[in-house]
């Protein structure tokens, strides 16, 4: 396993980081918890020391998953990064989406990150987790109607207070990141990125770049089309909002196998699979410090890890990129 640094902190994480959006079941069709907590753990054994969760994933399922697959490991040996900012219980902030939580149940989800909520969501994860600080603590999506100096200015009174070590954020753009930075030192902004939503590279990449900001790059795989597991007709269980999504077309998604057809020979000459190959070039990308990847179970849970370990030249990734410029989905 490789292991990066954190924009200007002394935090290293794998490049390979556990995404447990998944393990929380939420907009995913429901998850199976012992499975979640020996995906996790198994990550560990293969050098994954890092974990992205959010209080949102599950209504606190994730982070309770979490917080049980760790638990016997030293707390020195993990870094956990969270969230905050996403409510279900209230009406303050912004409202975001409607949504069902996963027993099926309606569920309003606001975007409220005043300071009251802060100190609040931060006890309750940090109890979820069983642990007595967090890594990384970032907001999930800015809320507009709270001032970005009062979230900034809490976030960095839990870290005074010692229960937060590094401050980070969520699909900011450069805007909000400077705006932010007036109030506080930020090490990251955690946002979606893959071979084909590779919008962040034109403004915010370069501002990250220049800021010596890391890049968290979630959903690499796209929520699992880059795999090539999901084929046209493919069937979503009851609750899993990856159905109403453009990128899961039927045409979007017979093209991406054609394109993941093309990649087939470059994997299966570096004995890798798919995803494994579509993981390396997202690390492999300017500016991309760790590539968030989510796992079911344990069998998905190594072969993410062992996508580290894959190197690509610098002509294998310009021969990927080529025939991503060819890819023209409807989106």
């Amino acid at each position: 396993m490789e292991y990066r640094k954190l924009g200007q902190s002394d935090l290293n994480l794998s490049v390979v980081t556990f995404g447990a959006w998944a393990a929380g079941g939420w907009m995913w069709g429901g998850t199976e918890r012992s499975e979640a907590v020996k995906a996790i753990q198994v990550s560990y054994d293969y050098g994954v020391t890092s974990i992205d969760t959010a209080p949102a994933y599950g209504q606190g399922l994730s982070e309770e998953i979490t917080g049980e697959a760790i638990k016997n490991i030293p707390r020195d040996k993990i870094q956990i990064l969270t969230k905050f900012g996403l409510s279900w219980a209230g009406t303050k902030g912004q409202f975001f989406f409607n949504s069902r939580d996963n027993d099926g149940k309606p569920l309003d989800i606001y975007r409220y990150s005043g300071k009251d909520g802060i100190i609040k969501e931060c006890e309750d994860s940090l109890k979820r987790l069983g642990t007595d600080y967090i890594d990384l603590y970032q907001i999930h999506w800015a809320d507009p109607t709270t001032p970005v100096h009062e979230t900034m200015e809490a976030v960095a009174q839990l870290i005074k207070d010692g229960k937060v070590r590094y401050a980070g954020v969520c699909n900011y753009d450069v805007a909000l990141m400077k705006e932010a930075a007036k109030y506080i030192d930020l090490v990251s902004d955690q946002v979606s990125y893959s071979m084909i939503n590779r919008g962040i590279e034109q403004e915010l990449v370069p501002y990250l770049i220049e800021n010596k900001k890391s890049v968290l790059a979630y959903s690499p795989l796209q929520r699992g089309v880059l795999s090539g597991k999901i084929k046209p007709g493919h069937h979503f269980n009851e609750g899993d909002t990856r159905a109403d999504l453009p990128y899961y077309s039927a045409k979007n998604i017979e093209m991406i196998n054609v394109f993941l057809e093309k990649l087939k020979p470059l994997a299966e000459g570096k004995n890798a699979t798919l995803s494994q190959l579509v993981i390396a070039w997202t690390i492999s990308q300017p500016g991309i410090t760790i590539a968030l990847v989510g796992a079911r179970n344990a069998a998905q849970a190594i072969e993410n890890a062992q996508a580290a370990q894959l190197k690509l030249s610098s002509a294998e990734i310009s021969l990927i990129t080529a025939e991503l410029d060819k890819l023209k989905l409807e989106l």
